[in-house]
Order: structure tokens, then C-alpha cells, then sequence
């Protein structure tokens, strides 16, 4: 199949991709026809080392294989052959496991050739398709695509069914600090809270407004309105009012006392070297901790 083949494939789905790609393998007593299904020994089969999802829930596994116990595998596994034999799991390792809860000794299976790099790559995007996972989970997932896989943002949107600007958004999620990244893996905050908190580049900034976040229970437009504000805040008069030696002072100036306070203070100064110097904050106790700063008693 070409390059360009396997990409369209891949574009239209995991499911399309299996489908087109589902290859006759004869094996003793284990036979399948192009696009046809084969019953394969659990014995046989081992998980696929390529696997990115390495926690299972013991309840959702246990429902499942009642479910099997009742209702059999509706959806079959996919499979690699490595050897006589031997094969690997492609997609469906949540199958694979609660059919040994259930006590099946076989399962259907739909068997293709994969290498490495496809076995990755399928992982990842069968991974991907799940519907529990939280956004940073996600974002992970493309920048293993990207990084281990060599895709650029654009093949990405076309593997996994998105545009450019959704991968690219999930993706700046990752430079958020730790502490914001765990809370929204962990649901405290949502997808629209972190994608406003970007926007800020300052990251005790962006951790000031998260904190306020969670004490105040802002909704998402709240935070984008304060997250305008503050960026707004910034905007400086005219650059060509200043000298450019004194514009540039000013800017680095700016950056210093922004990362002294913690926040997004701003610096306005005209020609006449009149001017204003403004150091927002978000609450009393974000006011205190900046006259603490300054060494003033409240």
C-alpha cells in the first residue's frame, strides 16, 4: 500500500484503516480470509508493548466481562502475527482482559501485518478514540504522534480526524504549569478555563488566576474576561512617541517588575518622561502579597 494510501486510510478513521487493511494469515487451525474474522487463543496473545493506556478500571472490567458472559465480543479484536502462533494486540486489549475475566479460552479476531512503527502509531490512535479521556491525556497522545511517529500537526489532524487549530490547541495545553495540567486531568477545571490561562505568559500569573479559579468557582467566561483585561492592560502608548534606546529600557524594565510582582504590570511613559506604572490584582490576598512585596503594611 502506498504512503499516501495508509494516509487516507487513516484519515477516514481507525475503523476504515482496520477494514481496508485486514489480512489473510493461515496458521494451524487458525485461518482467515481478506476482511474475515478468526477465532484466536487467548494463550496466544500478548499485549502490544506499544501500548499507551496502561490503567484499566477493575469495576468497567469486571461489567465488561459479564456483558461477554451474556452477550459474547461483539466488536473483534485486532491482531499482529509475530510468529507461529504468537500474536500481538493491535486494538482491543480492554477485550482481551475481561474475556479472561469471563473465562473464554478464545476470542475473534480480525489478523493484519503491522510493523513497529505502525503498531504505535495504531495504538495510539485506537487510544485515542476512547471517549473518557481528559484533555491533557489527550495532548500527550498527539505529542507522541508527532514526536515518536515523525507527524507534523497537519498528517495528525488527517490520522485522527481534527483540524490544525484543535491539535494545536490541545497541544499548547502542555505548556501550562504541572499543578494547572493535573487539575485538569483531574477535572477541577475545564478545557475553556486552560485554553483562557494560555494566554497568559506569565506563569505565576497564569497560577494566580487558577488558584482563583478553584476559591471563587469562576465559569470560563469570567476568566477569559479577566484574562482580556489583564492582557489589554498591558498595551503600551504609541512605540514611535518614544526614543527606541528609551522604549527598549522601558520594555525591560516591564519584564522585570512583571516578574517581581507576579503580574502583569504595565509601564506608560511619553516623551515629557511623564508616565504611570499599574500593578493589577485579582483579590484582597493577591493585594496583600504585593504590598508584602513592597515592604507596606496593610
Amino acid at each position: 500500500m502506498s504512503h499516501k494510501g495508509k494516509r487516507n486510510a487513516l484519515g477516514r478513521g481507525l475503523g476504515a484503516l482496520l477494514e481496508d487493511s485486514a489480512n489473510a494469515q493461515n496458521d494451524i487451525g487458525e485461518m482467515a480470509a481478506v476482511g474475515g474474522i478468526s477465532e484466536v487463543s487467548l494463550d496466544n496473545i500478548e499485549v502490544n508493548p506499544f501500548q499507551p493506556r496502561t490503567d484499566f478500571d477493575k469495576d468497567a472490567l469486571n461489567e465488561l466481562a459479564e456483558s461477554i458472559k451474556t452477550q459474547g465480543i461483539i466488536q473483534p479484536i485486532t491482531l499482529r502475527r509475530i510468529e507461529a502462533n504468537r500474536y500481538q494486540i493491535i486494538s482491543g486489549e480492554r477485550r482481551v482482559q475481561a474475556s479472561r475475566l469471563a473465562g473464554l479460552t478464545s476470542i475473534p479476531a480480525f489478523l493484519r501485518k503491522a510493523n513497529d512503527q505502525e503498531m504505535l502509531e495504531l495504538a495510539l490512535i485506537e487510544n485515542i478514540q476512547r471517549e473518557d479521556l481528559n484533555s491533557i491525556e489527550i495532548a500527550l497522545t498527539y505529542q507522541r504522534l508527532i514526536s515518536e511517529c515523525g507527524l507534523k500537526q497537519e498528517e495528525l489532524g488527517e490520522r485522527v480526524g481534527k483540524n490544525r487549530s484543535t491539535v494545536n490547541n490541545y497541544m499548547r495545553l502542555l505548556k501550562l504549569p504541572p499543578e494547572i495540567q493535573a487539575a485538569l486531568r483531574d477535572k477541577k477545571i475545564s478545557m475553556g478555563h486552560a485554553r483562557a490561562i494560555i494566554n497568559i505568559d506569565n506563569v505565576d500569573l497564569q497560577l494566580t488566576i487558577f488558584k482563583k479559579i478553584l476559591s471563587e468557582d469562576l465559569s470560563v467566561r469570567k476568566v477569559e474576561k479577566l484574562v482580556r483585561e489583564l492582557v489589554s492592560g498591558g498595551t503600551a502608548r504609541p512605540a514611535q512617541k518614544l526614543d527606541p534606546e528609551k522604549q527598549y529600557h522601558i520594555q525591560r524594565l516591564q519584564q522585570k517588575l512583571t516578574s517581581h510582582f507576579g503580574t502583569k504590570v504595565t509601564v506608560k511613559t511619553n516623551s515629557e518622561n511623564k508616565g504611570d506604572i499599574r500593578i493589577p490584582f485579582l483579590s484582597a490576598e493577591d493585594f496583600n502579597r504585593i504590598l508584602e512585596l513592597l515592604n507596606i503594611n496593610s
